[in-house]
């Protein structure tokens, strides 16, 4: 079930399923980069502070060993104040590459995902602690990538030791009877040689290792077409709910416009296409209002409304249709139109007069 899961996943992750997965705390991060980081640190600093440290320890040390007459251990107070002097110095000597160590630790972790508190990380789970799972995870790809990792750091380390202790050998034993700062200056260029040569390969296993884990993480990543489906369904909303509201929203605004049209003024129709209702108030607005706009069955219903009303209908085809597609319900009439419907209201204002004279 696991291989046919696999096989159907094959479109790429969508970016709200990386956000959810960083949000999780699924993110891809190289252990290999920290690594590399932590050697380098200690690289600068056999090369930058070990030296004028080490010789001073190394001052220390002879001053200890060569005149022991000045350090009085007679009582517990010379002791302790004996062990204090070396705490305080080998504090000086290590503070620097624990500080390094802390700070490119997190620039290698901060660099590649910047951190956040995931609670779900942390909350307890029986897969952490089952033995098959634990087996399975061991002897997965990811695992055997792991171990061939470790394998290819061990192989190449215990090599460059074998080779640099093996031309270190007899200079190593010449230095442990001369001056304790030739033997620490002796250690330091070997070790140097050491993490150089470490560090070069660790850099090489980080790049590579880098990739492998963007690439790992995202193919987990990957979706069927169905979870691509159902998460657009989601985003976007079920289309059928969707245009069950859309259809809704319409029933609503026709229903205000037909609420409307017995407020108009007049109305300008396509004999049976189209039919746009106008409100023309001085004291309300400075041109004409469209209260209310349809096409086939809603302009014939506009219309009935309006005779109903006794609200004068004009049949006049180019104007209706202009004005149906350019003009929006609640809007004014654009410039456009000014003049040919100021005419139709001048008649029904003429209209309205002659009936009073008749009166």
């Amino acid at each position: 079930m696991a291989d046919e899961d696999k096989e159907s996943k094959t479109e790429n992750p969508t970016a709200k399923k990386m956000s959810d997965a960083e949000e999780k705390g699924n993110v891809a991060i190289s252990r290999e980069v920290s690594i590399f980081a932590t050697m380098l640190a200690i690289f600068i600093y056999l090369i930058f502070f070990l030296p004028d440290r080490m010789g001073r320890m190394a001052e220390v040390l002879r001053d200890l060993f060569e005149k022991p007459d000045q350090w009085s251990i007679e009582t517990g107070p010379d002791v302790l104040a004996l062990f204090t002097r070396l705490g305080w110095e080998i504090v000086y000597l290590l503070l620097p590459a624990i500080v390094m160590f802390f700070l490119f630790g997190i620039s290698a972790s901060v660099g590649q995902h910047f951190p956040s508190v995931v609670l779900e990380r942390i909350r307890p789970q029986i897969s952490r602690i089952s033995p098959s799972k634990g087996w399975n995870r061991v002897f997965s790809v990811p695992g055997i990538v792991e171990f061939g990792k470790s394998l290819v750091k061990v192989l190449v380390v215990g090599v460059v030791v074998f080779f640099v202790m093996r031309s270190e050998y007899f200079g190593a034993l010449d230095a442990m009877y001369s001056d304790p700062v030739s033997l620490f200056v002796r250690i330091a260029t070997a070790v140097k040689k050491v993490i150089l040569i470490v560090l070069a390969a660790t850099a090489a296993v980080a790049i590579a290792d880098v990739f492998w884990t963007r690439h790992h993480w995202y193919t987990n990543l990957k979706m069927t077409k169905q979870e691509v489906k159902d998460e657009y369904k989601q985003a976007q909303g079920d289309p059928i709910v969707k245009s069950r509201q859309r259809s809704i929203a319409r029933d609503r605004a026709r229903q205000r416009m037909m609420k409307a049209v017995p407020r108009a003024t007049l109305v300008i129709a396509n004999p049976t296409h189209f039919a746009v209702a106008l409100r023309y108030v001085r004291e309300e607005n400075d041109a004409p209002v469209v209260v209310a706009k349809g096409q086939d069955l809603i302009a014939l219903k506009i219309r009935e409304i309006a005779e109903e009303n006794g609200i004068p209908v004009f049949e006049d085809p180019p104007l209706a249709r202009s004005m149906f597609a350019q003009v929006s319900v609640d809007s004014v009439i654009p410039s456009v139109f000014y003049k040919a419907v100021a005419e139709l209201i001048h008649r029904i204002y003429a209209a309205q007069a002659n009936r009073k004279r008749v009166r």
